[in-house]
């Protein structure tokens, strides 16, 4: 009697676990859920400044070197994202459509600010002066229902001059070098990688000025961060990685690719600054916040992090 008893609630035991498969495939099919939704959600943010045609934008571009003449170079298309939604200190080498050239003696002697305001009254000549706006680095100029933002450079030898981030002195850069490290970095996270520093710069946007990271800064915290990895690439995965691992990574300076600098964050000062370590608290604060919404699986936590303030 008693190896029968031993029996049966060895069989008790073993129909009581069904509950538990029933809990763990319901659990799973909430885990999708949210995944999908907050992918959802970020992908209709990106729609907001990312959905362009980069063959028109290309046209433009070949319009712009034509129309333009003897006035310029040429121009050095760069293509990756061009007019994200905020043109503020944040801007980078992967918002700008193209570089142009201006390849002439005498211009040697301007300032950055005096360039772009060249470029943008040859532009303004041709397009209007309604159709093109001068920012803190860059012209935009309205063409056939598009924004297309130009960067002036001088050359410098094998080299090109164009603004710092500051707007008022001169960097001088490789940009190509840059450009190719980041498309190969782009191609190996499956096309990822612009659209996450996209994300990221409208997230850090919000953040107080004073803490606030430089375009290119974040574009090279996300090649360093995502160079080797291996991980799942979607949206919501690759942001929550980049803010839970650049929370650490801006503690240290990154070495410039470009030759802009020694560092593309001198600004910041020394390894482990002040600065350095209230703008790691900033990231380290957007990342606890997507843990959090992880852990709730709450897509509004989510909305509230990459939506407007």
């Amino acid at each position: 009697m008693g190896g029968s008893g031993g029996g049966y609630y060895g069989g008790g035991s073993s129909s009581g676990s069904y509950p538990d498969k029933i809990r763990e495939t319901e659990k799973n099919a909430q885990n999708d859920q949210f995944e999908t939704s907050v992918n959802s959600l970020l992908s209709d943010e990106l729609k907001s400044y990312n959905d362009r045609d980069t063959t028109t934008i290309r046209d433009i571009l070949d319009t712009i070197t034509n129309d333009l003449g003897n006035k310029i170079e040429g121009t050095l298309d760069l293509l990756f994202g061009g007019s994200v939604a905020k043109h503020t200190y944040i801007d980078g080498l992967s918002d700008v459509d193209a570089l142009v050239l201006l390849d002439r003696s005498d211009l040697a002697d301007k300032n950055p600010n005096q360039l772009r305001n060249l470029l943008a009254k040859e532009l303004r000549e041709r397009y209007g002066a309604d159709s093109v706006s001068v920012g803190q680095l860059a012209v935009t100029v309205e063409i056939k229902g598009h924004s297309v933002q130009l960067l002036p450079a001088l050359r410098d030898g094998t080299a090109f001059k164009i603004s710092k981030a500051s707007g008022k002195d001169w960097s001088r850069v490789r940009p190509q070098n840059f450009a190719n490290l980041l498309s190969s970095v782009n191609k190996s996270m499956n096309g990822s990688l612009v659209p996450l520093i996209k994300l990221a710069k409208s997230i850090v946007s919000k953040f107080p000025e004073k803490r606030q990271l430089t375009g290119y800064h974040i574009e090279s915290l996300a090649v360093k961060i995502f160079r080797n990895y291996d991980g799942p690439k979607t949206y919501k995965t690759v942001l929550n990685h980049f803010f839970e691992k650049s929370s650490e990574y801006v503690k240290n300076p990154i070495k410039d690719s470009t030759g802009q600098s020694v560092h593309v964050d001198d600004y910041l000062g020394s390894s482990n600054s002040l600065q350095r370590r209230t703008i790691s608290n900033e990231l380290a604060r957007i990342s606890r916040k997507m843990n959090n919404a992880n852990g709730a699986r709450s897509s509004d936590a989510w909305k509230s992090i990459v939506g407007d303030s």
